[in-house]
């Protein structure tokens, strides 16, 4: 056959992702810790010490006591009596956020903001000629270090979800680059209960299948997997081999932000259920805070003892959202259920309706 009727050689295949996943560590309490000098080297916890407060975030030395965030307070109190508390500075982090944001920007137009203190950014196209995504990072990590006296982790690799569990491996003020020749080898060695959306309610459930790491997981049949997690499967699969094609998407909006409970044991008085859900809705605004958002809807959430959920939302006034009638709303909702016919296991509330979304964060829903 002549050249002129032969096929047009296929395109080349597109570049590798190089993906970089920022975290700033311990951000909240560290800006405390940064901005009084008393506090340094001491426990901290940012958020409400009062008794149905939650911890927002805690610093390093309050974590080596088992203290972390959206943890009651009064359990964070018994695990550290010498845990100080701060109240929280939005304004202080959203502006800090602000300054980050600017330095990521230098690098990439493709970021991903998860909140005030994480981002994805893709970083395939070097845009200073820095050779490498690790160089890449390390500028980045030592220009936040310069210009906001913080210090932030980095995880580098080729796709979204092995980048997020690459920024936790060598925290705090470390990096860890996992190349594609590495990726499922690393995710097989981790517990499933750090990879990304297993919460410890799905751990458990894992557990029960005799499902702890990344290799147990990777050795369950789609089928198998389908039949315990539903639609979830499907993403399970693949991160068990390290496979996530997910792009980065710089303008991806909000949709929720919220906060749910699963309880050890089901609750049914209205005095036990209203406790729980003042606790869900503070830890639901300290997230809704994080991301900087506003909305009009409130969610109430229940699933009851037998597996039965259900749903009920609430409009707000135009212009009226702030925690008090973000509390009001939850209130009147659990209200309108009472008495419950059975027991209830979860308990859940968000925000919805997204009217201020600065951050251009996924749906991001906090499993107590």
């Amino acid at each position: 056959m002549a050249d002129s009727d032969s096929a047009p050689p296929p395109p080349p295949p597109p570049p590798q992702r190089k993906i970089i996943h920022i975290d700033m560590d311990a951000f909240y309490a560290s800006v405390e810790q940064r901005d009084d000098p008393s506090l340094r080297g001491r426990p901290v916890a940012v958020g409400g010490s009062r008794a149905r407060g939650v911890v927002a975030a805690a610093s390093y030395e309050a974590r080596t006591f088992g203290v972390r965030s959206a943890m009651p307070s009064v359990t964070a109190l018994r695990r550290c009596p010498d845990l100080v508390f701060v109240p929280p500075r939005f304004d202080v982090y959203g502006a800090i956020s602000q300054q980050i944001r600017a330095i990521f920007a230098d690098y990439t137009d493709q970021i991903e903001p998860l909140s005030l203190d994480e981002a994805y950014l893709d970083v395939t196209e070097d845009r200073h000629g820095l050779g490498s995504a690790k160089a890449i990072a390390e500028q980045i990590r030592a220009r936040i270090k310069a210009e906001t006296g913080l210090t932030a982790s980095a995880g580098v690799s080729y796709n979204k979800f092995i980048a997020k569990l690459a920024s936790d491996q060598n925290k705090p003020d470390g990096i860890c680059v996992i190349p594609p020749a590495r990726g499922a080898a690393f995710v097989a060695s981790l517990p499933v209960k750090r990879f990304h959306g297993v919460g410890p309610v799905t751990a458990t459930r894992m557990a029960a299948l005799g499902i702890e790491t990344g290799a147990d997981l990777r050795e369950q049949p789609l089928a198998f997997l389908h039949a315990h997690f539903g639609s979830y499967a499907d993403y399970l699969y693949g991160a068990a081999r390290g496979i996530d094609h997910r792009p980065v998407r710089s303008n991806r909006a909000t949709k929720s932000v919220g906060a749910e409970r699963t309880f050890e044991t089901d609750i049914a008085s209205p005095a036990d259920l209203h406790a729980a859900l003042d606790r869900v809705a503070e830890a639901a605004l300290v997230r809704i805070e994080r991301h900087g958002v506003r909305g009009r809807t409130v969610t109430l959430k229940l699933r009851f003892s037998d597996f039965r959920t259900i749903t009920r939302a609430r409009s707000l006034s135009r212009g009226a959202f702030d925690r008090a009638s973000f509390v009001a709303g939850g209130r009147a909702l659990l209200d309108a259920q009472l008495p419950v016919p059975l027991g209830v296991r979860l308990l859940g509330l968000t925000l919805s309706g997204i009217t201020d979304n600065e951050e251009a964060t996924e749906q991001a829903t906090l499993l107590l």
